[in-house]
């Protein structure tokens, strides 16, 4: 879309041109960007530090997911997708190293350009760039990509759209972005959008495909063959275009990527130890333990490896829908917090080997600190102080119990919160307000979910010592998609996964824009002032202080709002693999992430 397309007020783009013709005498285009500083690689940097360029080619991998898919398109609301096509099938602008905490590299683009509060940014695409059908990488798929998923696709990009004043080709290869906003990630936002095929779509509905419509990317990896809910098989393209550069060296080792899709996690285990996968990745410490000692470890063939990280938590657990009474009321989400008896569940299902999550940004210099909050964070709290809830300011643990199904002390401290918010048991043993209504509540689990659906049995029956009825429900992939999509539960799983470099996907996290919005990820549908505000400190600090200040100060808020049970968290990842399946001895700071494992092991005989 050409700026004279893009209805934008006549006065902020005469203020964007004066900006811009400023700052043209002082920028300059570049080989990558950080959030703060400058990128640590240099522009002729041989390799990712953390992948081997001398890794051999060859070899496939093959790991195991449940649940089902019905799409391959992953840049929409609709249909369910193998969440790995989103990263494996497409490539974008810039690249991402995985060893600093938020840095990109040129990858379609060869140069990025911003002006000096980065209030417009210039890529300039690469020549060679290619997808996977042979055809060039344009302008015009740049372009036509943006405004597409900025309109018609998944609700993560609409929010960065929304920020673009004008949107312009400024050369054959180039183009350029102007912004409406202060926000300095969106240079580095606009980096990592996916490149589509402009032609692919022509005639075509976008926002309704499925899998009649296998994509064309620009990525190593290209779509082979799948079956619905059953697999789907990524293959090496040999003529990938862009196997020179420093950003691929050592990438993309394996000639197969393959993903088998099974109804519960026990039938996957199951296909691992008779050989049918060759990769699995536990999450149960004490599974780990106990039950990796079938014939193929052994004898050597298949491996244990610890891979440790240094990435925030993220939050795991079970999330309260605000948008239904009675989780309007803190005091109810808090005494339902007090009601999970974490200690027992943990010492029943791991032996009290798994670390609970603190805070949503906890394992990580992110995480809030305890105590009351100090400093720079205290004052970014304090004109938000009639809104935050006991903690924020002062100080927050979650609830330790005794480790004893009773969880005496808890459940009495759980049964005041909720006389305090109006709820009292009656002579049935019922819990009720003051209106005789019963407190009744479901949780929604998707299909295939056994480790989740026995912690909710434990957790079903501390309930009812507060006289709280609950029913559960399991639905499949695409009726469970389908609910969450609209907020239609009172509890359900939830996971978030946060990075070192939190930004303008927080908006889409806890956003007040996804309180009615379908297909937000803002499934507890806070709305909150305070929270809104620290993203923006987030997105404008001028300083990795100031950065990190914000950040502690988000985490005091979202774990104070009550608003999830929290569960375990990974701070290592545990994978059993083929032994000759290899990985380089630097570990990048993210760890076992994202695609990590499929793009920088490699098949080795011997």
């Amino acid at each position: 879309m050409r700026p004279s397309d893009m209805k934008k007020p006549a006065g902020l783009a005469l203020a964007f041109s004066a900006i811009l013709s400023a700052s043209a005498a002082i920028a300059e285009p570049m080989h990558g960007i950080a959030m703060y500083g400058d990128p640590a690689l240099p522009p002729d940097f041989a390799s990712l530090p953390y992948a081997n360029p001398d890794a051999p080619k060859g070899g496939r991998i093959v790991t195991g997911q449940v649940g089902s898919f019905d799409s391959l398109n992953p840049h929409i609301r609709r249909g369910t997708v193998p969440w790995q096509l989103r990263f494996l099938a497409y490539e974008s602008l810039m690249g991402r190293s995985w060893d600093e905490p938020f840095s990109l590299y040129g990858l379609l683009a060869e140069s990025i350009e911003t002006g000096p509060n980065r209030e417009w940014v210039e890529f300039v695409l690469r020549e060679e760039a290619r997808f996977s059908d042979g055809s060039p990488v344009t302008v015009e798929d740049v372009m036509w990509t943006y405004e597409t998923l900025g309109t018609e696709g998944h609700p993560r990009y609409h929010g960065a759209w929304k920020k673009i004043a004008t949107m312009e080709q400024t050369g054959e290869r180039s183009i350029r972005f102007t912004f409406n906003v202060e926000d300095r990630e969106l240079p580095l936002v606009l980096g990592l959008r996916p490149i589509l095929k402009k032609a692919q779509w022509e005639g075509k509905e976008f926002t309704e495909s499925g899998l009649d419509i296998v994509p064309i990317g620009t990525a190593p990896y290209v779509v082979d063959e799948f079956e619905a809910g059953r697999f789907i098989n990524l293959k090496r393209n040999p003529d990938y275009w862009g196997k020179d550069l420093g950003l691929r060296r050592g990438v993309a080792n394996l000639d197969e990527v393959r993903i088998e899709f099974f109804s519960d996690g026990t039938a996957m285990f199951e296909a691992f130890k008779a050989g049918e996968l060759n990769s699995n990745r536990e999450f149960n410490p004490q599974k780990w333990e106990q039950q990796y000692d079938f014939p193929a470890i052994d004898s050597g063939d298949v491996v244990k490896t610890v891979i440790r990280h240094q990435r925030p938590s993220g939050i795991t657990g079970f999330v309260m829908n605000t948008r239904r009474e009675p989780f309007r009321d803190w005091r109810v989400r808090d005494a339902l917090i007090h009601a999970f008896n974490f200690e027992f569940i943990n010492q029943a299902q791991t032996g009290g080997k798994q670390h609970r999550i603190t805070s949503y940004f906890s394992n990580s210099v992110l995480g809030m600190r305890s105590g009351p909050a100090e400093g720079r964070v205290q004052e970014l709290l304090a004109p938000f102080s009639e809104e935050l809830l006991p903690g924020a300011l002062e100080g927050y643990a979650l609830p330790v119990s005794d480790g004893s199904a009773r969880n005496r002390a808890n459940i009495r401290a759980a049964l005041d919160l909720l006389e305090e918010a109006g709820w009292t048991v009656d002579s049935d043993g019922r819990l009720k307000n003051a209106d005789g209504r019963p407190f009744e509540f479901e949780i929604l689990l998707r299909q295939g979910s056994a480790e989740l659906k026995a912690i909710i049995d434990i957790y079903v029956e501390s309930l009812k010592r507060l006289g709280i009825e609950t029913v559960v429900t399991t639905a499949d992939s695409a009726q469970y998609s389908e609910r969450t999509d609209v907020y239609d539960f009172d509890m359900t799983y939830y996971r978030r996964a946060l990075s070192l470099s939190p930004g303008n996907e927080q908006n889409l996290y806890w956003g007040s824009d996804g309180v009615e919005k379908p297909g937000s990820r803002n499934w507890m549908g806070m709305d909150s002032p305070a929270t809104e505000a620290m993203i923006n400190e987030i997105l404008n600090a001028r300083n990795r202080d100031d950065f990190i200040a914000a950040t502690r100060a988000l985490d005091r808020i979202l774990t104070t709002g009550r608003y999830v049970i929290p569960i375990s968290q990974w701070p290592v990842s545990h994978l059993a693999h083929d032994r000759r399946l290899r990985f380089p001895d630097r570990i990048p700071i993210y760890g076992d992430w994202i695609v990590w494992q499929p793009e920088v092991w490699w098949f080795e005989e011997g």
